[in-house]
């Protein structure tokens, strides 16, 4: 019988063993199609070791963001091929959305000073293959209020994608850090730092805060601000290391890569390396174990309030997670959580999925919870106009309010890369302000035709990149902050470039 099972156990790990090749060459076959890297899928800048970032301070950081950009200028635009000088790639200083021509080059790290003496500070932290220029409306917001807005360019983002090929979280969580004690320097010891975080942002506010709840020599931030919080990614990105294994031969470097595609977004990476799918796992796996276990040793009583907002239906991280990860476990400290539901209008009542139609019962717990909920959603089904369904911390009854933004009819529901940016926004935007042009209007973009024939993928076209209810964020987020006189114009202090 022993040796039955042995034998038994012996032919299960041949064929497991041979699925996994077989896996590993389908693998190397297909990234050997379509066309070679290009220049910015395979040159890495020069970044900060975690280690040098937590030695350096914010003038460091900026000579050594400085000197990456330079990198890129001297090894990728200025050595392109003529194929690939073409108005859509945003690394060809004669395409329209090169940012070299821009006024300012959102893809750097910035500091928004007031015009006054600061109340506050706020670190706002971007998303993964992002840039700072995705929170640059709520910095302004925390600038007309009197804070200094310390906008972060993390590690590996802003230049190529080929960088995301060798960025891990630690550094992204050094350069937190060094954000962190740059604020503190600026407003001294007494007044609120707030960390305002989008997608992994989100996780690296969160993950700082737990070890600033750990290690007293942090400086604890007064409050947190989420948007689309990346505290759970899919399965998949657990073991998307194994997907690049096969680039360890040169040959089959393109299996690097999980999405090999043009640059014309003069702000976001449309490339996306294994690794970046890598480390979002592992830092989101450092939060789920860390927060366990501090919950479990009852070490979370000094965590600030948080205030999060998550679409129930979300592709890039997972919605459920920021429920069942970090609010199942916030303490009573004035924290809430605002989800945005599907559009449940007739005209898409028969198109879309079950398990979008029910996401809202999933995530949100029976009985009392330690934290106020609110849920965006129709008023009634079939009904354009909406409302807040708000249950306060400690009660179990919702109380309605009608809210003045309808859902449009032409939105099925919000996305993850739609949070943060308002329907203005001039590249991004679904109505874009025209007194910027970034070379590109990809809010706009709604083609019909045949695929194969636009650069545009089909899936980022569909996905909505802005927020129609964007002003009720807003709304919130200056709900947080001292009332001050706007200042409509931001003054850039040290800029890196």
């Amino acid at each position: 019988m022993v040796r039955m099972l042995i034998g038994i156990g012996k032919w299960t790990a041949i064929i497991i063993l041979v699925f996994l090749v077989s896996l590993l060459a389908i693998r190397a076959w297909d990234s050997q199609q379509g066309d070679p890297l290009a220049p910015w899928q395979t040159f890495v800048p020069d970044e900060l070791s975690p280690s040098q970032i937590d030695a350096s301070d914010w003038a460091g950081y900026l000579a050594a963001e400085q000197k990456a950009f330079a990198q890129v200028k001297a090894e990728v635009t200025d050595k392109l091929d003529p194929a690939q000088r073409v108005v859509v790639n945003r690394y060809f200083d004669g395409a329209p959305m090169y940012p070299g021509h821009f006024a300012h080059d959102w893809n750097r790290s910035y500091v928004l000073e007031p015009t006054g003496t600061p109340v506050g500070a706020v670190v706002l932290i971007h998303g993964l293959s992002d840039s700072p220029y995705s929170l640059r409306d709520v910095a302004q917001l925390y600038r007309a209020h009197g804070f200094v807005a310390i906008g972060l360019r993390v590690p590996g983002h802003g230049t190529v994608p080929a960088a995301l090929t060798t960025a891990d979280w630690p550094q992204w969580l050094a350069a937190t850090r060094l954000a962190m004690r740059e604020a503190r320097r600026r407003v001294g010891p007494k007044l609120p730092i707030h960390i305002v975080g989008y997608s992994n942002g989100g996780a690296l506010a969160v993950k700082y805060t737990l070890d600033a709840c750990e290690h007293t020599e942090l400086s604890m931030p007064t409050r947190l601000v989420l948007l689309s919080p990346m505290i759970g990614v899919t399965s998949f990105a657990r073991f998307a290391g194994l997907a690049g294994l096969p680039a360890l031969l040169p040959r089959f470097a393109k299996a690097a890569w999980l999405d090999l595609l043009p640059e014309y977004n003069p702000f976001k990476y449309n490339s996306f390396p294994v690794n970046a799918a890598r480390q979002s796992y592992l830092l989101t796996d450092a939060i789920r174990s860390q927060m366990l276990r501090m919950a479990r040793d009852r070490q979370l009583g000094r965590l600030p309030p948080i205030l999060s907002f998550q679409s129930v239906v979300d592709d890039t991280v997972s919605a459920s997670a920021v429920m069942h990860t970090l609010y199942a476990h916030v303490p009573a400290n004035g924290s809430e959580v605002v989800l945005f539901d599907v559009n449940r209008n007739q005209r898409f009542d028969t198109l879309l999925k079950p398990s979008a139609l029910t996401a809202i019962n999933r995530m949100l717990p029976s009985g009392p919870q330690a934290y106020r909920s609110t849920v965006i959603a129709n008023a009634a089904v079939n009904d354009d106009h909406t409302v807040t369904r708000t249950t306060e911390a400690g009660q179990s009854a919702a109380s309605t309010a009608p809210l003045s933004i309808p859902y449009p009819d032409t939105i099925f529901s919000l996305s993850h890369i739609a949070l943060p940016f308002p329907p203005t926004d001039p590249l991004y935007g679904t109505a874009p302000d025209l007194s910027e042009n970034f070379g590109i209007r990809l809010g706009t973009q709604a083609p019909r035709g045949e695929r194969g024939t636009l650069i545009l993928n089909f899936d980022a076209a569909l996905r909505i990149s802005s927020n129609p209810f964007y002003p009720y964020v807003r709304d919130r987020i200056e709900a947080l902050l001292p009332t001050a006189t706007a200042q409509p114009t931001a003054k850039l202090a040290e800029p890196a470039h």
